[in-house]
């Protein structure tokens, strides 16, 4: 079914269309520039760079449908074909791609951001125990910001596939001298938990931000947050962390997680706060099978119609040994961590969470180099 016919079959069932937008071709440095003055690209955030098409998504009951148009062709289609009644919500989520995004967290969204992680846990896939001491943590979370980390990400409770509940009590015995002692040293911290106890105890520690794999959903954490006034970052898990990856299902992965981030940052706007102090997460690896991640992956310019910042955490997944074609533990997994990040990058991510700063780094600082010499 083609765009017209199916908006036609909306308007006559009276009825809002299920259209969700993701800017593609993406341009850097003086091609975006040009493209912007001969009005065949978009602008994108930082007004330097810029997308030359988009590719609009809608579905109809289970059935899924995809139209890529050049930006010229949809801004025209826009003004004048579009449905009347459909227009405002299709150009609200097409300015939304478009225009320039507040600070977060005191950050400028206009170039990329590196979280490092530091896990205080003794059964992190990747490195549990290995920083379980405070001591440790503190040093290790140091490192990372002398190799060049913007912020940490601070967490005391594994979210593995299987891994078991922490209780909260536990949970913050581990996480708050370390955020005291990163805090005290200058460091821009989050708090890696789903707790609402933890939320209160690590920013009175003196965590800045909140990073939620469970997008605020607990009895309390939306309002602490609003009350708070706590940058957040919002991210999709479906299921809980030990049975996420029993069969998870999905009609369409991008746009059912789609539709998961922008309720949540509906609620976070019904409860007093806004989109500009969130980032969206699509939870790579939180109840998603590899083919799904993917998905998620390609159209990951999908959730800059949020109109939030995204944040990307693919460092050392499983994905990476699914598709990297021989075994890896996950300290093995760099060249794929890199490789994602960076694609992560040129479909619109503003924020990278990895475990291996010092080598994102390097790799960053290339492709921005790239980038401003198109």
């Amino acid at each position: 079914m083609g765009l017209k016919h199916y908006l036609e079959q909306c308007q006559a069932a009276n009825r809002s269309p299920d259209l969700y937008l993701c800017p593609r071709g993406f341009l850097a440095g003086q091609t975006a520039t040009k493209g912007i003055a001969e009005e065949i690209a978009q602008p994108l955030t930082s007004g330097i760079d810029a997308f030359g098409f988009v590719e609009i998504f809608w579905r109809d009951e289970d059935d899924t449908a995809a139209e890529l148009l050049p930006v010229w062709e949809f801004d025209l289609w826009l003004k004048t074909r579009c449905p009347p009644e459909f227009a405002e919500t299709i150009s609200r989520r097409y300015d939304r791609v478009r225009r320039p995004l507040a600070p977060w967290a005191g950050f400028s969204l206009s170039k990329p951001l590196i979280m490092g992680i530091v896990n205080v846990t003794p059964d992190s896939f990747s490195d549990g125990g290995d920083h379980l001491a405070p001591q440790a943590a503190i040093d290790h979370g140091l490192a990372l910001i002398n190799a060049g980390a913007d912020l940490l990400d601070i967490g005391g409770e594994s979210t593995r596939p299987g891994a078991l509940p922490v209780a909260p009590e536990t949970e913050i015995a581990r996480v708050t001298p370390v955020i005291r002692g990163l805090s005290e040293r200058g460091a821009v911290i989050s708090i890696d938990t789903r707790h609402p106890q933890v939320m209160v105890a690590a920013l009175d520690a003196g965590a800045q931000i909140i990073n939620d794999i469970n997008a605020l959903r607990a009895p309390g954490a939306l309002e602490l947050t609003v009350a708070r006034k706590a940058p957040v970052v919002l991210m999709h898990m479906q299921g809980e962390p030990q049975t996420m990856q029993v069969a998870p299902r999905y009609h369409h992965p991008a746009l059912d997680v789609w539709d998961f981030l922008d309720a949540r940052l509906e609620a976070l706007e019904v409860a007093g706060g806004n989109r500009a102090m969130a980032l969206v997460d699509p939870g790579i690896g939180f109840g998603k099978t590899g083919p799904q991640n993917l998905e998620i992956l390609r159209t990951l310019g999908l959730f800059r119609s949020t109109g939030s910042g995204v944040l990307l955490g693919v460092s050392r997944k499983r994905l990476i040994e699914q598709y990297g074609g021989a075994p890896a533990t996950p300290k093995q997994r760099l060249g794929g961590s890199l490789a994602l990040a960076l694609d992560g990058l040129n479909k619109g991510a503003h924020v990278l969470r990895v475990h291996d700063v010092a080598e994102t780094l390097q790799a960053l600082r290339l492709w921005q180099a790239l980038r401003e010499a198109e």
